[in-house]
């Protein structure tokens, strides 16, 4: 028998494979997840804007190095710089929902 067999749903899979919600492997999924999310979220933004990521890290005053970091989900990001890359860089507003 699998240990997929009763597997019903999505969360059902996610609680299997990485743990219950406040586990520590859970908690980095999750944080890996949301990395992946705003990654996935400055990339498109940043091409639909037709800008190369050294014209954002200038119009937003970072490093290109930085916007390649967030877009590659590497490393820490500070949320004030996240809004001033997406605000001021890309003229886009940008909310925060919790859960």
């Amino acid at each position: 028998m699998s240990k997929y067999d009763k597997i019903t749903n999505f969360d059902a899979l996610i609680d299997l494979e990485h743990g219950k919600i406040g586990t520590e492997s859970r908690n980095a999924y999750e944080e890996n997840s949301q990395m992946f999310i705003i990654a996935e979220m400055l990339k498109e933004a940043r091409k639909d804007a037709k800008m190369t990521q050294e014209q954002l890290a200038e119009k937003a005053g970072t490093k290109k190095s930085y916007i390649s970091k967030i877009e590659n989900a590497k490393g820490n990001i500070q949320l004030s710089t996240l809004i001033r890359i997406f605000e001021v860089g890309l003229n886009k507003r940008i909310g925060l929902t919790f859960l």
